[in-house]
């Protein structure tokens, strides 16, 4: 922790020594000071706590994990923080760079020269931005894959796998992101005080249309996905399915395989457009009765509503989000303290400002968020165990614990903050509790 709080104390100190000042770049550098502080600080317990605990399996692992795979877990729990940590302080860099070093003042006021449009020029200084985002996070994403990923055993992808995931993502983006973003810059220069609304209402009814293609037109992109064929195994799930009066349009099997080693399994898609996916990793570790098990457990979502509660969550975080940047968009100090120039505030720059800095100002947003995943998981074990078998469900996330080198053995706090699941021992202790198996 010690390096990465020197470095990021470094980054504030350079531009508190030579760049100019309003309250809010004070207020601004106390949140990233806070912000990036408690960062580095809970990943730091995160990595001591896994390296304490990494002698010795969990006593209620002992039958069903070794210590090798135990210690395994561990080793690459702590070389993944590593690696975020090394990404954050990276981040953090950059973002000073774009903010009070200039960067967005500067790449703004380039392409003004190059098109009378407003639109045009908010557009392509954005892209140009989100651009050297991309390209800068490429090479920690190389690593992670090739290196880190490999050296566990999890990596199956090659390097022009890799090349074309990354051009076909940044193809989507093009194809979907730049349209949408130039329609809410048109609606932000030309609806009035009330855009905001618009602007939330857009992007409200585009998520909810890519939730719905996203099963039958983006995912096949990137995947292969093969319907179950007939035998013990689909009868078992469509007879589960019958049970909890579930209908989809199918149960398929994606190529994970060509990707990772990892296993999982999820349903998408809305309204009749939901299928049920399983990876083929996964269809080979677990037995019938697993997979159905964790196939209820994933029903449980859908049937206790999770994923309508966190689509209205998410509407409502976003339209408090569009109203505070509505507040701040005609805001002097708002561009002057985060290093833009008078001369180039506009509706992008203000756009593009509030969504690099507003995560500085929401970490204690993070435990909140967390403990509702936390408790939806909870629940959909619940629905899994009247559905299914919880001793099934056990075993089967127990292999997934193991093959997947999970941590049995996380930093409380760290989990509170960061885990969308609860921890190993706290889940199965649950579900034992739950067992009438």
């Amino acid at each position: 922790m010690a390096v990465s709080v020197a470095l990021a104390f470094l980054y504030i100190h350079v531009a508190l020594a030579f760049l100019p000042m309003n309250t809010f770049t004070v207020i601004f550098l106390f949140a990233l000071v806070i912000s990036y502080t408690l960062q580095f600080w809970l990943s730091t317990r995160q990595k001591k706590h896994v390296l304490a605990h990494r002698g010795s399996v969990p006593e209620a692992f002992k039958n069903s994990i070794d210590l090798p795979t135990h210690q395994k877990a561990a080793d690459y729990t702590v070389e993944k923080g590593l690696l975020s940590d090394i990404d954050a302080i990276f981040g953090l860099g950059f973002l000073i760079i774009l903010t009070l070093g200039g960067g967005i003042d500067a790449i703004f006021a380039y392409w003004t020269d190059f098109s009378a449009s407003t639109l045009i020029n908010g557009l392509v200084s954005m892209a140009s931005i989100f651009l050297i985002m991309t390209i800068i996070e490429l090479p920690m994403s190389y690593y992670q894959t090739f290196v880190v990923e490999a050296k566990y055993g999890f990596n199956k992808s090659t390097l022009q796998q890799f090349i074309q995931d990354q051009a076909m993502s940044m193809g989507l983006v093009i194809a979907i992101g730049m349209p949408l973003l130039a329609l809410i810059l048109w609606i932000m220069d030309s609806i009035g005080s009330s855009w905001w609304l618009w602007a939330w209402a857009i992007l409200m009814g585009v998520s909810l249309l890519m939730s719905w293609l996203f099963p039958t037109v983006i995912a096949p992109l990137f995947n292969k996905f093969t319907p179950m064929e007939d035998g013990t195994l689909k009868d078992r799930i469509q007879g589960l399915l019958s049970r909890c009066g579930f209908n989809s349009d199918g149960i398929f099997i994606m190529d994970g395989s060509k990707r990772s080693g990892h296993g999982n399994a999820y349903f998408t898609g809305m309204g009749e457009n939901k299928r049920i996916v399983f990876y083929d990793t996964l269809v080979e570790s677990l037995d019938d009765e697993e997979l159905e098990a964790v196939l209820a457990h994933e029903l449980g979502h859908f049937k206790c509503k999770h994923v309508i509660k966190m689509l209205i969550a998410s509407s409502i975080t976003t339209l408090i989000s569009f109203a505070i940047l509505g507040w701040l968009i005609d805001a002097e100090w708002f561009y002057t303290g985060l290093g833009v120039d008078l001369a180039q505030q506009s509706n992008a720059v203000a756009l593009l400002l509030f969504t690099l800095v507003s995560p500085v100002f929401t970490p204690f947003m993070q435990p909140i968020s967390a403990y509702f995943q936390r408790k939806f998981e909870f629940e959909a074990d619940d629905f899994a165990a009247k559905n299914a078998q919880a001793s099934k469900l056990i075993s089967g996330l127990v292999k997934l614990y193991k093959e997947n080198a999970n941590t049995l053995t996380p930093d409380p706090l760290y989990s509170a903050f960061h885990y969308s699941h609860p921890p190993a021992a706290i889940r199965i202790n649950h579900l034992e509790s739950t067992s009438t198996d």
